[in-house]
């Protein structure tokens, strides 16, 4: 071989040799700008999941996002924040004040033992009732069923009154109101399920679209305030006032737990 085609041949590896490199640099660079862009984008995923995360941490639960909306207060209502429901005829003399907790076992007892009594006094037109819904189990025992139930009893108060009378004697029926630590009333489907056993809600779209959507909460909780900051010195539940006096059963203390008593009882309170 020349010496010319020699030096020809050397100057053609190199340029081969240089090119590949060329190849291989550009190839490197793409491959780390790749890896770059991939980082970047995992620690953007990550960070927009933590912020997801403190976003929805932040979030108003339902009852804190409650105390901020708007009122709506259901039909049959009256009176401030329309907190004043009153049960029975317009005609009747006298009001029966009835402060009750929906999570109350004691409450329970009272309406299954004297419940269809007061019932078919207020038929009778004896006399109508005030009722004040509280919510203070939720805080003692914690939870939300006491509050939920209030708000699902704002959505069968706005079908009519008797929807919220029979509504009210099945969540404190033996066979649904649970036991006062089970917190089973914070169930929209529970309270829906108790619904459907009342006639003027079974399968009724209305209610169910109240209850789900919690319609009423703002109105249960100002119901709940009323109770707190209610002026018959009234602490627990279940309580009767008449004519601003307590009614109460032959301790001189609680509520009337018998037929016989609660007669006796509202009997002297009617006549007073």
């Amino acid at each position: 071989m020349s010496n010319r085609n020699s030096q020809q041949a050397k100057s053609a590896a190199r340029e081969r040799l240089r090119a590949e490199r060329e190849r291989q640099a550009k190839k490197d660079k793409t491959k780390r700008q790749a890896i770059v862009a991939a980082s970047i984008v995992a620690v953007l995923a990550v960070a927009g999941g933590v912020g997801y995360l403190v976003m929805q941490n932040n979030k108003p639960t339902q009852w804190e996002a409650a105390k901020d909306a708007s009122l709506v207060a259901p039909k049959n209502t009256s009176g401030k924040n329309n907190t004043t429901v009153i049960l029975g005829k317009e005609s009747a003399k006298k009001t029966l004040k009835v402060y009750e907790d929906s999570r109350c076992p004691v409450c329970a007892s009272f309406e299954q033992t004297v419940g269809p009594t007061v019932k078919k006094d207020l038929d009778a037109g004896k006399y109508n009732i005030q009722y004040i819904g509280a919510t203070f189990l939720d805080t003692n025992l914690q939870g939300e069923g006491s509050k939920n139930a209030l708000s699902a009893l704002g959505s069968a108060l706005n079908v009519s009154q008797d929807a919220f009378i029979d509504y009210k004697e099945a969540l404190y029926s033996k066979k649904f109101h649970p036991e006062e630590t089970d917190d089973k009333f914070a169930d929209d489907a529970y309270l829906i399920k108790i619904a459907n056993t009342v006639p003027e809600l079974k399968d009724n779209k209305t209610f169910q679209k109240d209850v789900n959507d919690g319609t009423f909460d703002k109105w249960a909780l100002e119901m709940s305030t009323l109770f707190d900051k209610n002026k018959d010195g009234v602490q627990g539940t279940p309580s009767l006032i008449m004519d601003g006096k307590k009614i109460t059963g032959s301790d001189g203390q609680n509520a009337p737990m018998t037929v016989a008593e609660f007669n006796a009882a509202i009997d002297k309170a009617l006549k007073a």
